[in-house]
């Protein structure tokens, strides 16, 4: 069975694995909380200005989401080569750069003459992104004890949640008062201060810096992975979730924002609120998962997510909500316990570097934000909301297909 090299680090000390309850487990937990805050401040804060962006340019709904598809989209493109051959460059150096790089464009973003412009920047994007989310979860592969890595990823996902929710409502609120540039400019000031805070509190790494890679050198290992059963498995389900669930964020706006709703956009805006129960999701879940064993945990979580799109259906504003909760902790709590199996499942079953596992699991994820969503503006665009109904089961019931092969496919835990 192969194990992480934990030999030892610059300067001679041993690199023994970060515990749970020690000074640099909650400075490392922290510092993950905040780039994943960070990043999903700037990929998804969009999404609750996509009403305001489809009248503002005159295009529909789903070109409307082109502007988050396009990060998302070069995101899914560039993860695997840059997470790859930057690791070797030292992970929080990287990430650091890959913060900063974004929120500058973040920054720029608000200056976009035209809808083609502001979609280009956000392509940008999310190629100054895309080594940050794999090199995360390598990041805590290699320096968290392993018996604590669920609860780990579960308080990194908690971040991705916050920083989802952080960006539509600062984005959504800001829009109110002083349009949509006014907004994603806030955006990109919190996510210059997300970074800096960042960078003062991520703690010294513990485990040695890998060895250059190159783009040929991933052949073996990308083999290695992609022949895994419970890897595919794994990387499926992140597309398929993923697709589901970005899409009920796409367009349950434009839906509360037409009869027989017809709620203010201020009101509208407080339905990502919704995320605060997928941060609750996501450190519950992974700390289930580390407890009770990941194949339970991630099948009810699908189940749950299942449960709540069709919560949604009825016309009626407290069932909208609670599906949407419903929908939100099922999704956080699938992705937590999915993610944080990719790294150790790598490591045990093909010897290969978790980080490229962890790209490929993100490919998947982003891939289904991208396309996902693209296809769920259709359905919403051809059937309503009825049409988004069936869209997101049918994406759901493939990933507990996927999820229940696991079964056969997965090591004990």
């Amino acid at each position: 069975m192969a194990t992480i090299d934990r030999s030892t680090v610059p300067g001679g000390r041993l690199a023994a694995p970060v515990e749970r309850g020690t000074p640099e487990f909650r400075r490392l937990g922290i510092a993950l909380w905040l780039s994943g805050l960070a990043t999903f401040v700037l990929v998804y804060s969009v999404q609750g200005l996509l009403p305001r962006l489809s009248a503002e340019f005159g295009v529909g709904s789903s070109t409307a989401s082109l502007v988050l598809s396009a990060t998302t989209g070069t995101l899914a493109l560039a993860v695997l080569p840059l997470s790859a051959m930057t690791e070797s460059w030292g992970r929080a150096r990287v990430m650091t750069w890959a913060l900063g790089a974004s929120a500058v464009l973040a920054l720029v973003a608000p200056l976009a003459p035209t809808f083609g412009a502001l979609v280009v920047i956000r392509g940008l994007q999310g190629i100054a992104l895309a080594a940050l989310p794999a090199l995360s979860m390598a990041h805590l592969t290699h320096e968290v004890a392993p018996r604590h890595l669920g609860g780990a990823v579960g308080l990194l996902i908690a971040g991705n949640t916050l920083g989802g929710l952080s960006g539509r409502l600062v984005a959504t609120w800001v829009a109110e008062l002083g349009g949509w540039r006014a907004g994603m400019a806030a955006v990109g000031a919190v996510s210059v201060l997300a970074t800096i805070a960042f960078r003062l509190v991520l703690p010294a790494p513990t485990a040695p810096t890998p060895p250059r890679t190159r783009l040929r050198d991933l052949g073996a290992p990308l083999r290695a992975h992609v022949t895994d059963p419970g890897l595919l498995c794994l990387f499926g389900m992140a597309f398929l979730l993923m697709g589901a669930f970005v899409t009920v964020y796409n367009f349950l706006g434009f839906r509360l924002l037409a009869p027989p709703f017809s709620l203010p956009a201020t009101l509208v805006g407080l339905v990502f609120l919704g995320y605060l129960a997928g941060s609750w999701a996501s450190t519950q879940a992974g700390r289930l998962g580390d407890r009770f064993g990941r194949r339970p945990v991630l099948w009810v979580a699908t189940l749950i997510a299942l449960a709540g799109i069709w919560v949604t259906l009825p016309d009626n504003l407290v069932t909208v909500l609670v599906g949407l909760l419903l929908v939100t902790v099922g999704f956080f709590g699938a992705h937590s316990v999915a993610s944080s199996w990719v790294g150790r499942r790598a490591v045990l079953r093909t010897g290969a570097v978790p980080a490229q596992a962890s790209s490929l699991y993100l490919v998947g994820y982003y891939a289904g934000s991208s396309f996902g969503g693209a296809f769920g503006g259709v359905a919403y665009d051809h059937g309503g909301w009825i049409g988004v109904t069936g869209y997101v089961s049918a994406l759901l019931l493939g990933a507990l297909a996927l999820a229940l092969v696991l079964r056969r496919s997965a090591p004990p835990a």
